[in-house]
């Protein structure tokens, strides 16, 4: 099977003139590497580049932070002698790159891996750094990579005005169908985001493939992003983190894994098979995670297992879960009321979901098809837009 050719690739096979001799930050975690597991900051260095700066999004440029830990602002590079500069502070104002760390840079170079859903803050990350580029003349090389859950399927709803937060700063569904390029050419057509871009495309990529078609490694992105098919649950199972419900942080299998003390594993995986959801099975499952929520305790779930990704919907699954837990064992389940990304004013499945009704149809035991079926509708409109984006 010939391989997909990712963004850096093409950058570094075809495109060398473009870094040549330039002094470039890098806005880079452990999945930017090449087919041969090269880093980016090796290939760039090697291609003529002056690296001069590194930019590490949520969990660091080398990746060790688990979710919404703080990053030192400021730390060296022991093996290049060049500054790390955090994007993932105590502040939002973190998150974006001060003017000084960009002055007197040619270039800003962006190779994240995406997962292909709207609260993986990468993305946002990345829109973040093209407005302050814009600001201060530095033109912007993104570095295409693969969406892992295909470019054909969406699902969800979109972000509504007032709801806007690190995990969902423009409207798009839950499950975009887009990559991280074509994320970009979005921002700048429909949402104002003004930058000198120039996207290096993947070749050999087609929209209906997930990861594993393409013949890259699956080198995990963040900490609680281990597989291909984590990624596929994220969408719908992330949900769970705006809940004292354990997503499954702290085992071997989050967002795969979720559930409480005082669950009762057994009735809720009966119910939720009850369901007849597409493409997936659930099992009755005890675990203890190891940290964050409920860590040392035995809490009961189920255990997501994928049968047909194709068929599998996340958010209905990630929904339905919540719904099931939530009539079963009402005792145990509870919305977050902590801070969530920044924001303490609104809940935190509120800034997930995109708007109040998720938390608001839950709440009063609602019947979740037709919350779909209204999400659906949201998407018509956007799936005509997200097209004016595709470069595949």
């Amino acid at each position: 099977m010939s391989r997909v050719q990712t963004g850096l690739e093409t950058l570094i096979n075809e495109f060398p003139e473009k870094i040549r001799g330039a002094r470039i930050g890098v806005v880079c975690h452990p999945a930017s590497v090449d087919a041969e597991l090269r880093h980016a900051l090796d290939l760039l260095s090697a291609a003529g580049a002056k690296i001069v700066a590194i930019f590490g999004p949520e969990h660091g440029a080398r990746g060790e932070a688990q979710d919404m830990e703080r990053v030192d602002d400021v730390s060296l590079d022991l093996r290049l002698k060049v500054p790390v500069y955090s994007l993932y502070g105590a502040t939002f104002a973190s998150l974006t790159p001060p003017r000084e760390y960009l002055r007197g840079l040619d270039a800003l170079v962006i190779d994240l891996q995406d997962v292909g859903a709207r609260y993986y803050t990468f993305i946002w990350t990345m829109a973040l750094c093209m407005q302050a580029a814009g600001k201060v003349g530095v033109r912007v090389l993104v570095c295409d990579r693969p969406n892992p859950l295909d470019g054909v399927t969406t699902e969800g709803n979109l972000i509504k005005p007032g709801f806007e937060s690190f995990v969902g700063l423009h409207p798009v569904p839950n499950r975009h169908g887009l990559t991280a390029g074509e994320i970009t050419r979005y921002l700048q057509s429909r949402r104002g985001v003004e930058c000198e871009l120039d996207v290096l495309p993947l070749r050999g990529w087609q929209r209906e493939m997930y990861f594993e078609d393409t013949g890259l490694p699956w080198i995990y992105p963040s900490p609680n992003m281990p597989t291909v098919d984590t990624a596929l649950a994220y969408p719908g199972m992330c949900l769970v983190e705006a809940t004292e419900l354990s997503e499954g942080r702290g085992t071997c299998k989050p967002f795969e894994v979720a559930g409480a003390p005082g669950v009762d594993a057994e009735a809720l995986s009966a119910a939720l098979n009850e369901q007849n959801l597409t493409g997936c099975r659930f099992r009755p499952l005890y675990f203890r995670p190891q940290f964050q929520k409920h860590a040392g305790k035995t809490c009961g779930g189920v255990q997501i297992h994928i049968t047909d990704r194709r068929q599998f919907d996340s958010m209905m699954t990630g929904i339905t879960f919540l719904q099931c837990v939530k009539r079963l064992a009402p005792e145990a389940f509870a919305w977050r009321a902590k801070p969530y990304e920044f924001v303490d004013e609104t809940p935190a499945v509120d800034l997930l979901a995109g708007d109040d009704q998720l938390r608001l149809a839950l709440d009063t035991d609602a019947d979740l098809a037709e919350l779909a079926e209204r999400w659906l509708q949201e998407r018509v409109e956007f799936e005509t837009i997200r097209q004016e984006a595709f470069l595949y």
